[in-house]
C-alpha cells in the first residue's frame, strides 16, 4: 500500500463513505487511478466498493461482523476463556471475537470484564458476571468509547490480563490498526501492567493498516486459528511472543 493508497484508505474511514470523483479532487489523480486504487484495497480487504462509493468494512455493524465465520471466532474466544482463571479482573476490547470472548466469561466464569465497547456490555446485561463500561466519545458503527476521556479511563483502573483485536501486522511494522482514534486506545491498554493478548483470526496477518500498535515487548500471546502462515508464525515466535493456534472448523 503505497502513500496515497494509505490516504484514501483513512479519509474512507473517517467520513464513512466517500465518491470516486472526491477521492480523485482530494488527491490530485484521475478517477482512473482512484478506481485502480480502489479495486487494490478492496482485494486486500480493507473497503468495500459500491456503485461510485467506497465504504470501510466497520459500516457493517458488530452483530453482522459476529456471524462472519462465526464457528471459527466461537472457537477462538473458547480457547482465550480457558486462560482465565476465576476472580480475575480482564480488559476487552472492541470486536467481534472479542464479543464471544466477553460472553463465554461472563456465563461460565466468575470475572470482571472491563471494556470499551458498548456492544458487549449490551451482550452481556443478562449474565452474571459483573462488566465495568469505560466513557469517552462514542463511535456509533464500532460501538466503542474512544478518546483522552477514554484514556484517563484506562489508566485509573486494573486488570491482569488484555484481550485486543488487531486490523493487521507484519514481520517489519508490528501490529497495527486501521482506525487512529481506536487505536490510540489499544495503546493506552498496552501501556498498563498486565498481559497483553491479542485474538484475531488470520486473515489479519501479512497485511498492514495506517497507524502502529506500541506493541514492541509488550503484547505476550497471540491467539489465532491455523490459516496463520508458517513463515508469519516463526516471525511472530522469534519476536518473543507465544502462538497458540486454534484449528478451524
Amino acid at each position: 500500500m503505497n502513500a496515497r493508497q494509505q490516504s484514501i484508505l483513512q479519509m474512507v474511514i473517517d467520513k464513512g463513505r466517500m465518491s470516486v470523483a472526491d477521492l480523485a479532487r482530494m488527491t490530485g489523480v484521475s478517477e482512473v487511478t482512484i478506481r485502480q486504487d480502489l479495486n487494490l484495497l478492496e482485494k486486500q480487504s480493507y473497503l468495500r466498493r459500491t456503485h461510485g462509493f467506497a465504504v470501510p468494512l466497520d459500516s457493517e455493524d458488530v452483530e453482522t461482523r459476529m456471524m462472519t465465520h462465526f464457528a471459527l471466532k466461537r472457537e477462538l474466544a473458547t480457547f482465550a476463556a480457558s486462560l482465565v482463571s476465576p476472580g480475575e479482573t480482564v480488559f476487552i476490547e472492541n470486536g467481534s471475537s472479542n464479543a464471544l470472548l466477553a460472553r463465554a466469561l461472563s456465563e461460565h466464569k466468575d470475572v470482571t470484564i472491563i471494556t470499551v465497547s458498548s456492544y458487549i456490555a449490551h451482550l452481556l446485561k443478562e449474565t452474571p458476571g459483573e462488566v465495568i463500561l469505560l466513557g469517552g466519545i462514542y463511535q456509533k458503527k464500532s460501538e466503542s468509547m474512544v478518546g483522552p476521556l477514554t484514556r484517563q479511563y484506562i489508566q485509573q483502573v486494573h486488570f491482569s490480563k488484555a484481550f485486543i483485536g488487531i486490523d493487521g501486522w507484519q514481520n517489519d511494522t508490528g501490529f497495527t490498526g486501521r482506525d487512529m482514534m481506536r487505536t490510540d486506545v489499544v495503546n493506552a491498554v498496552l501501556d498498563k501492567e498486565c498481559e497483553a493478548i491479542v485474538l484475531s483470526d488470520s486473515s489479519k496477518f501479512g497485511v498492514v493498516h495506517p497507524y502502529p500498535f506500541d506493541a514492541t515487548k509488550k503484547v505476550s500471546r497471540v491467539i489465532t486459528d491455523d490459516g496463520l502462515s508458517a513463515e508469519n508464525q516463526v516471525q511472530l515466535q522469534r519476536a518473543g511472543l507465544t502462538v497458540n493456534i486454534v484449528k478451524r472448523p
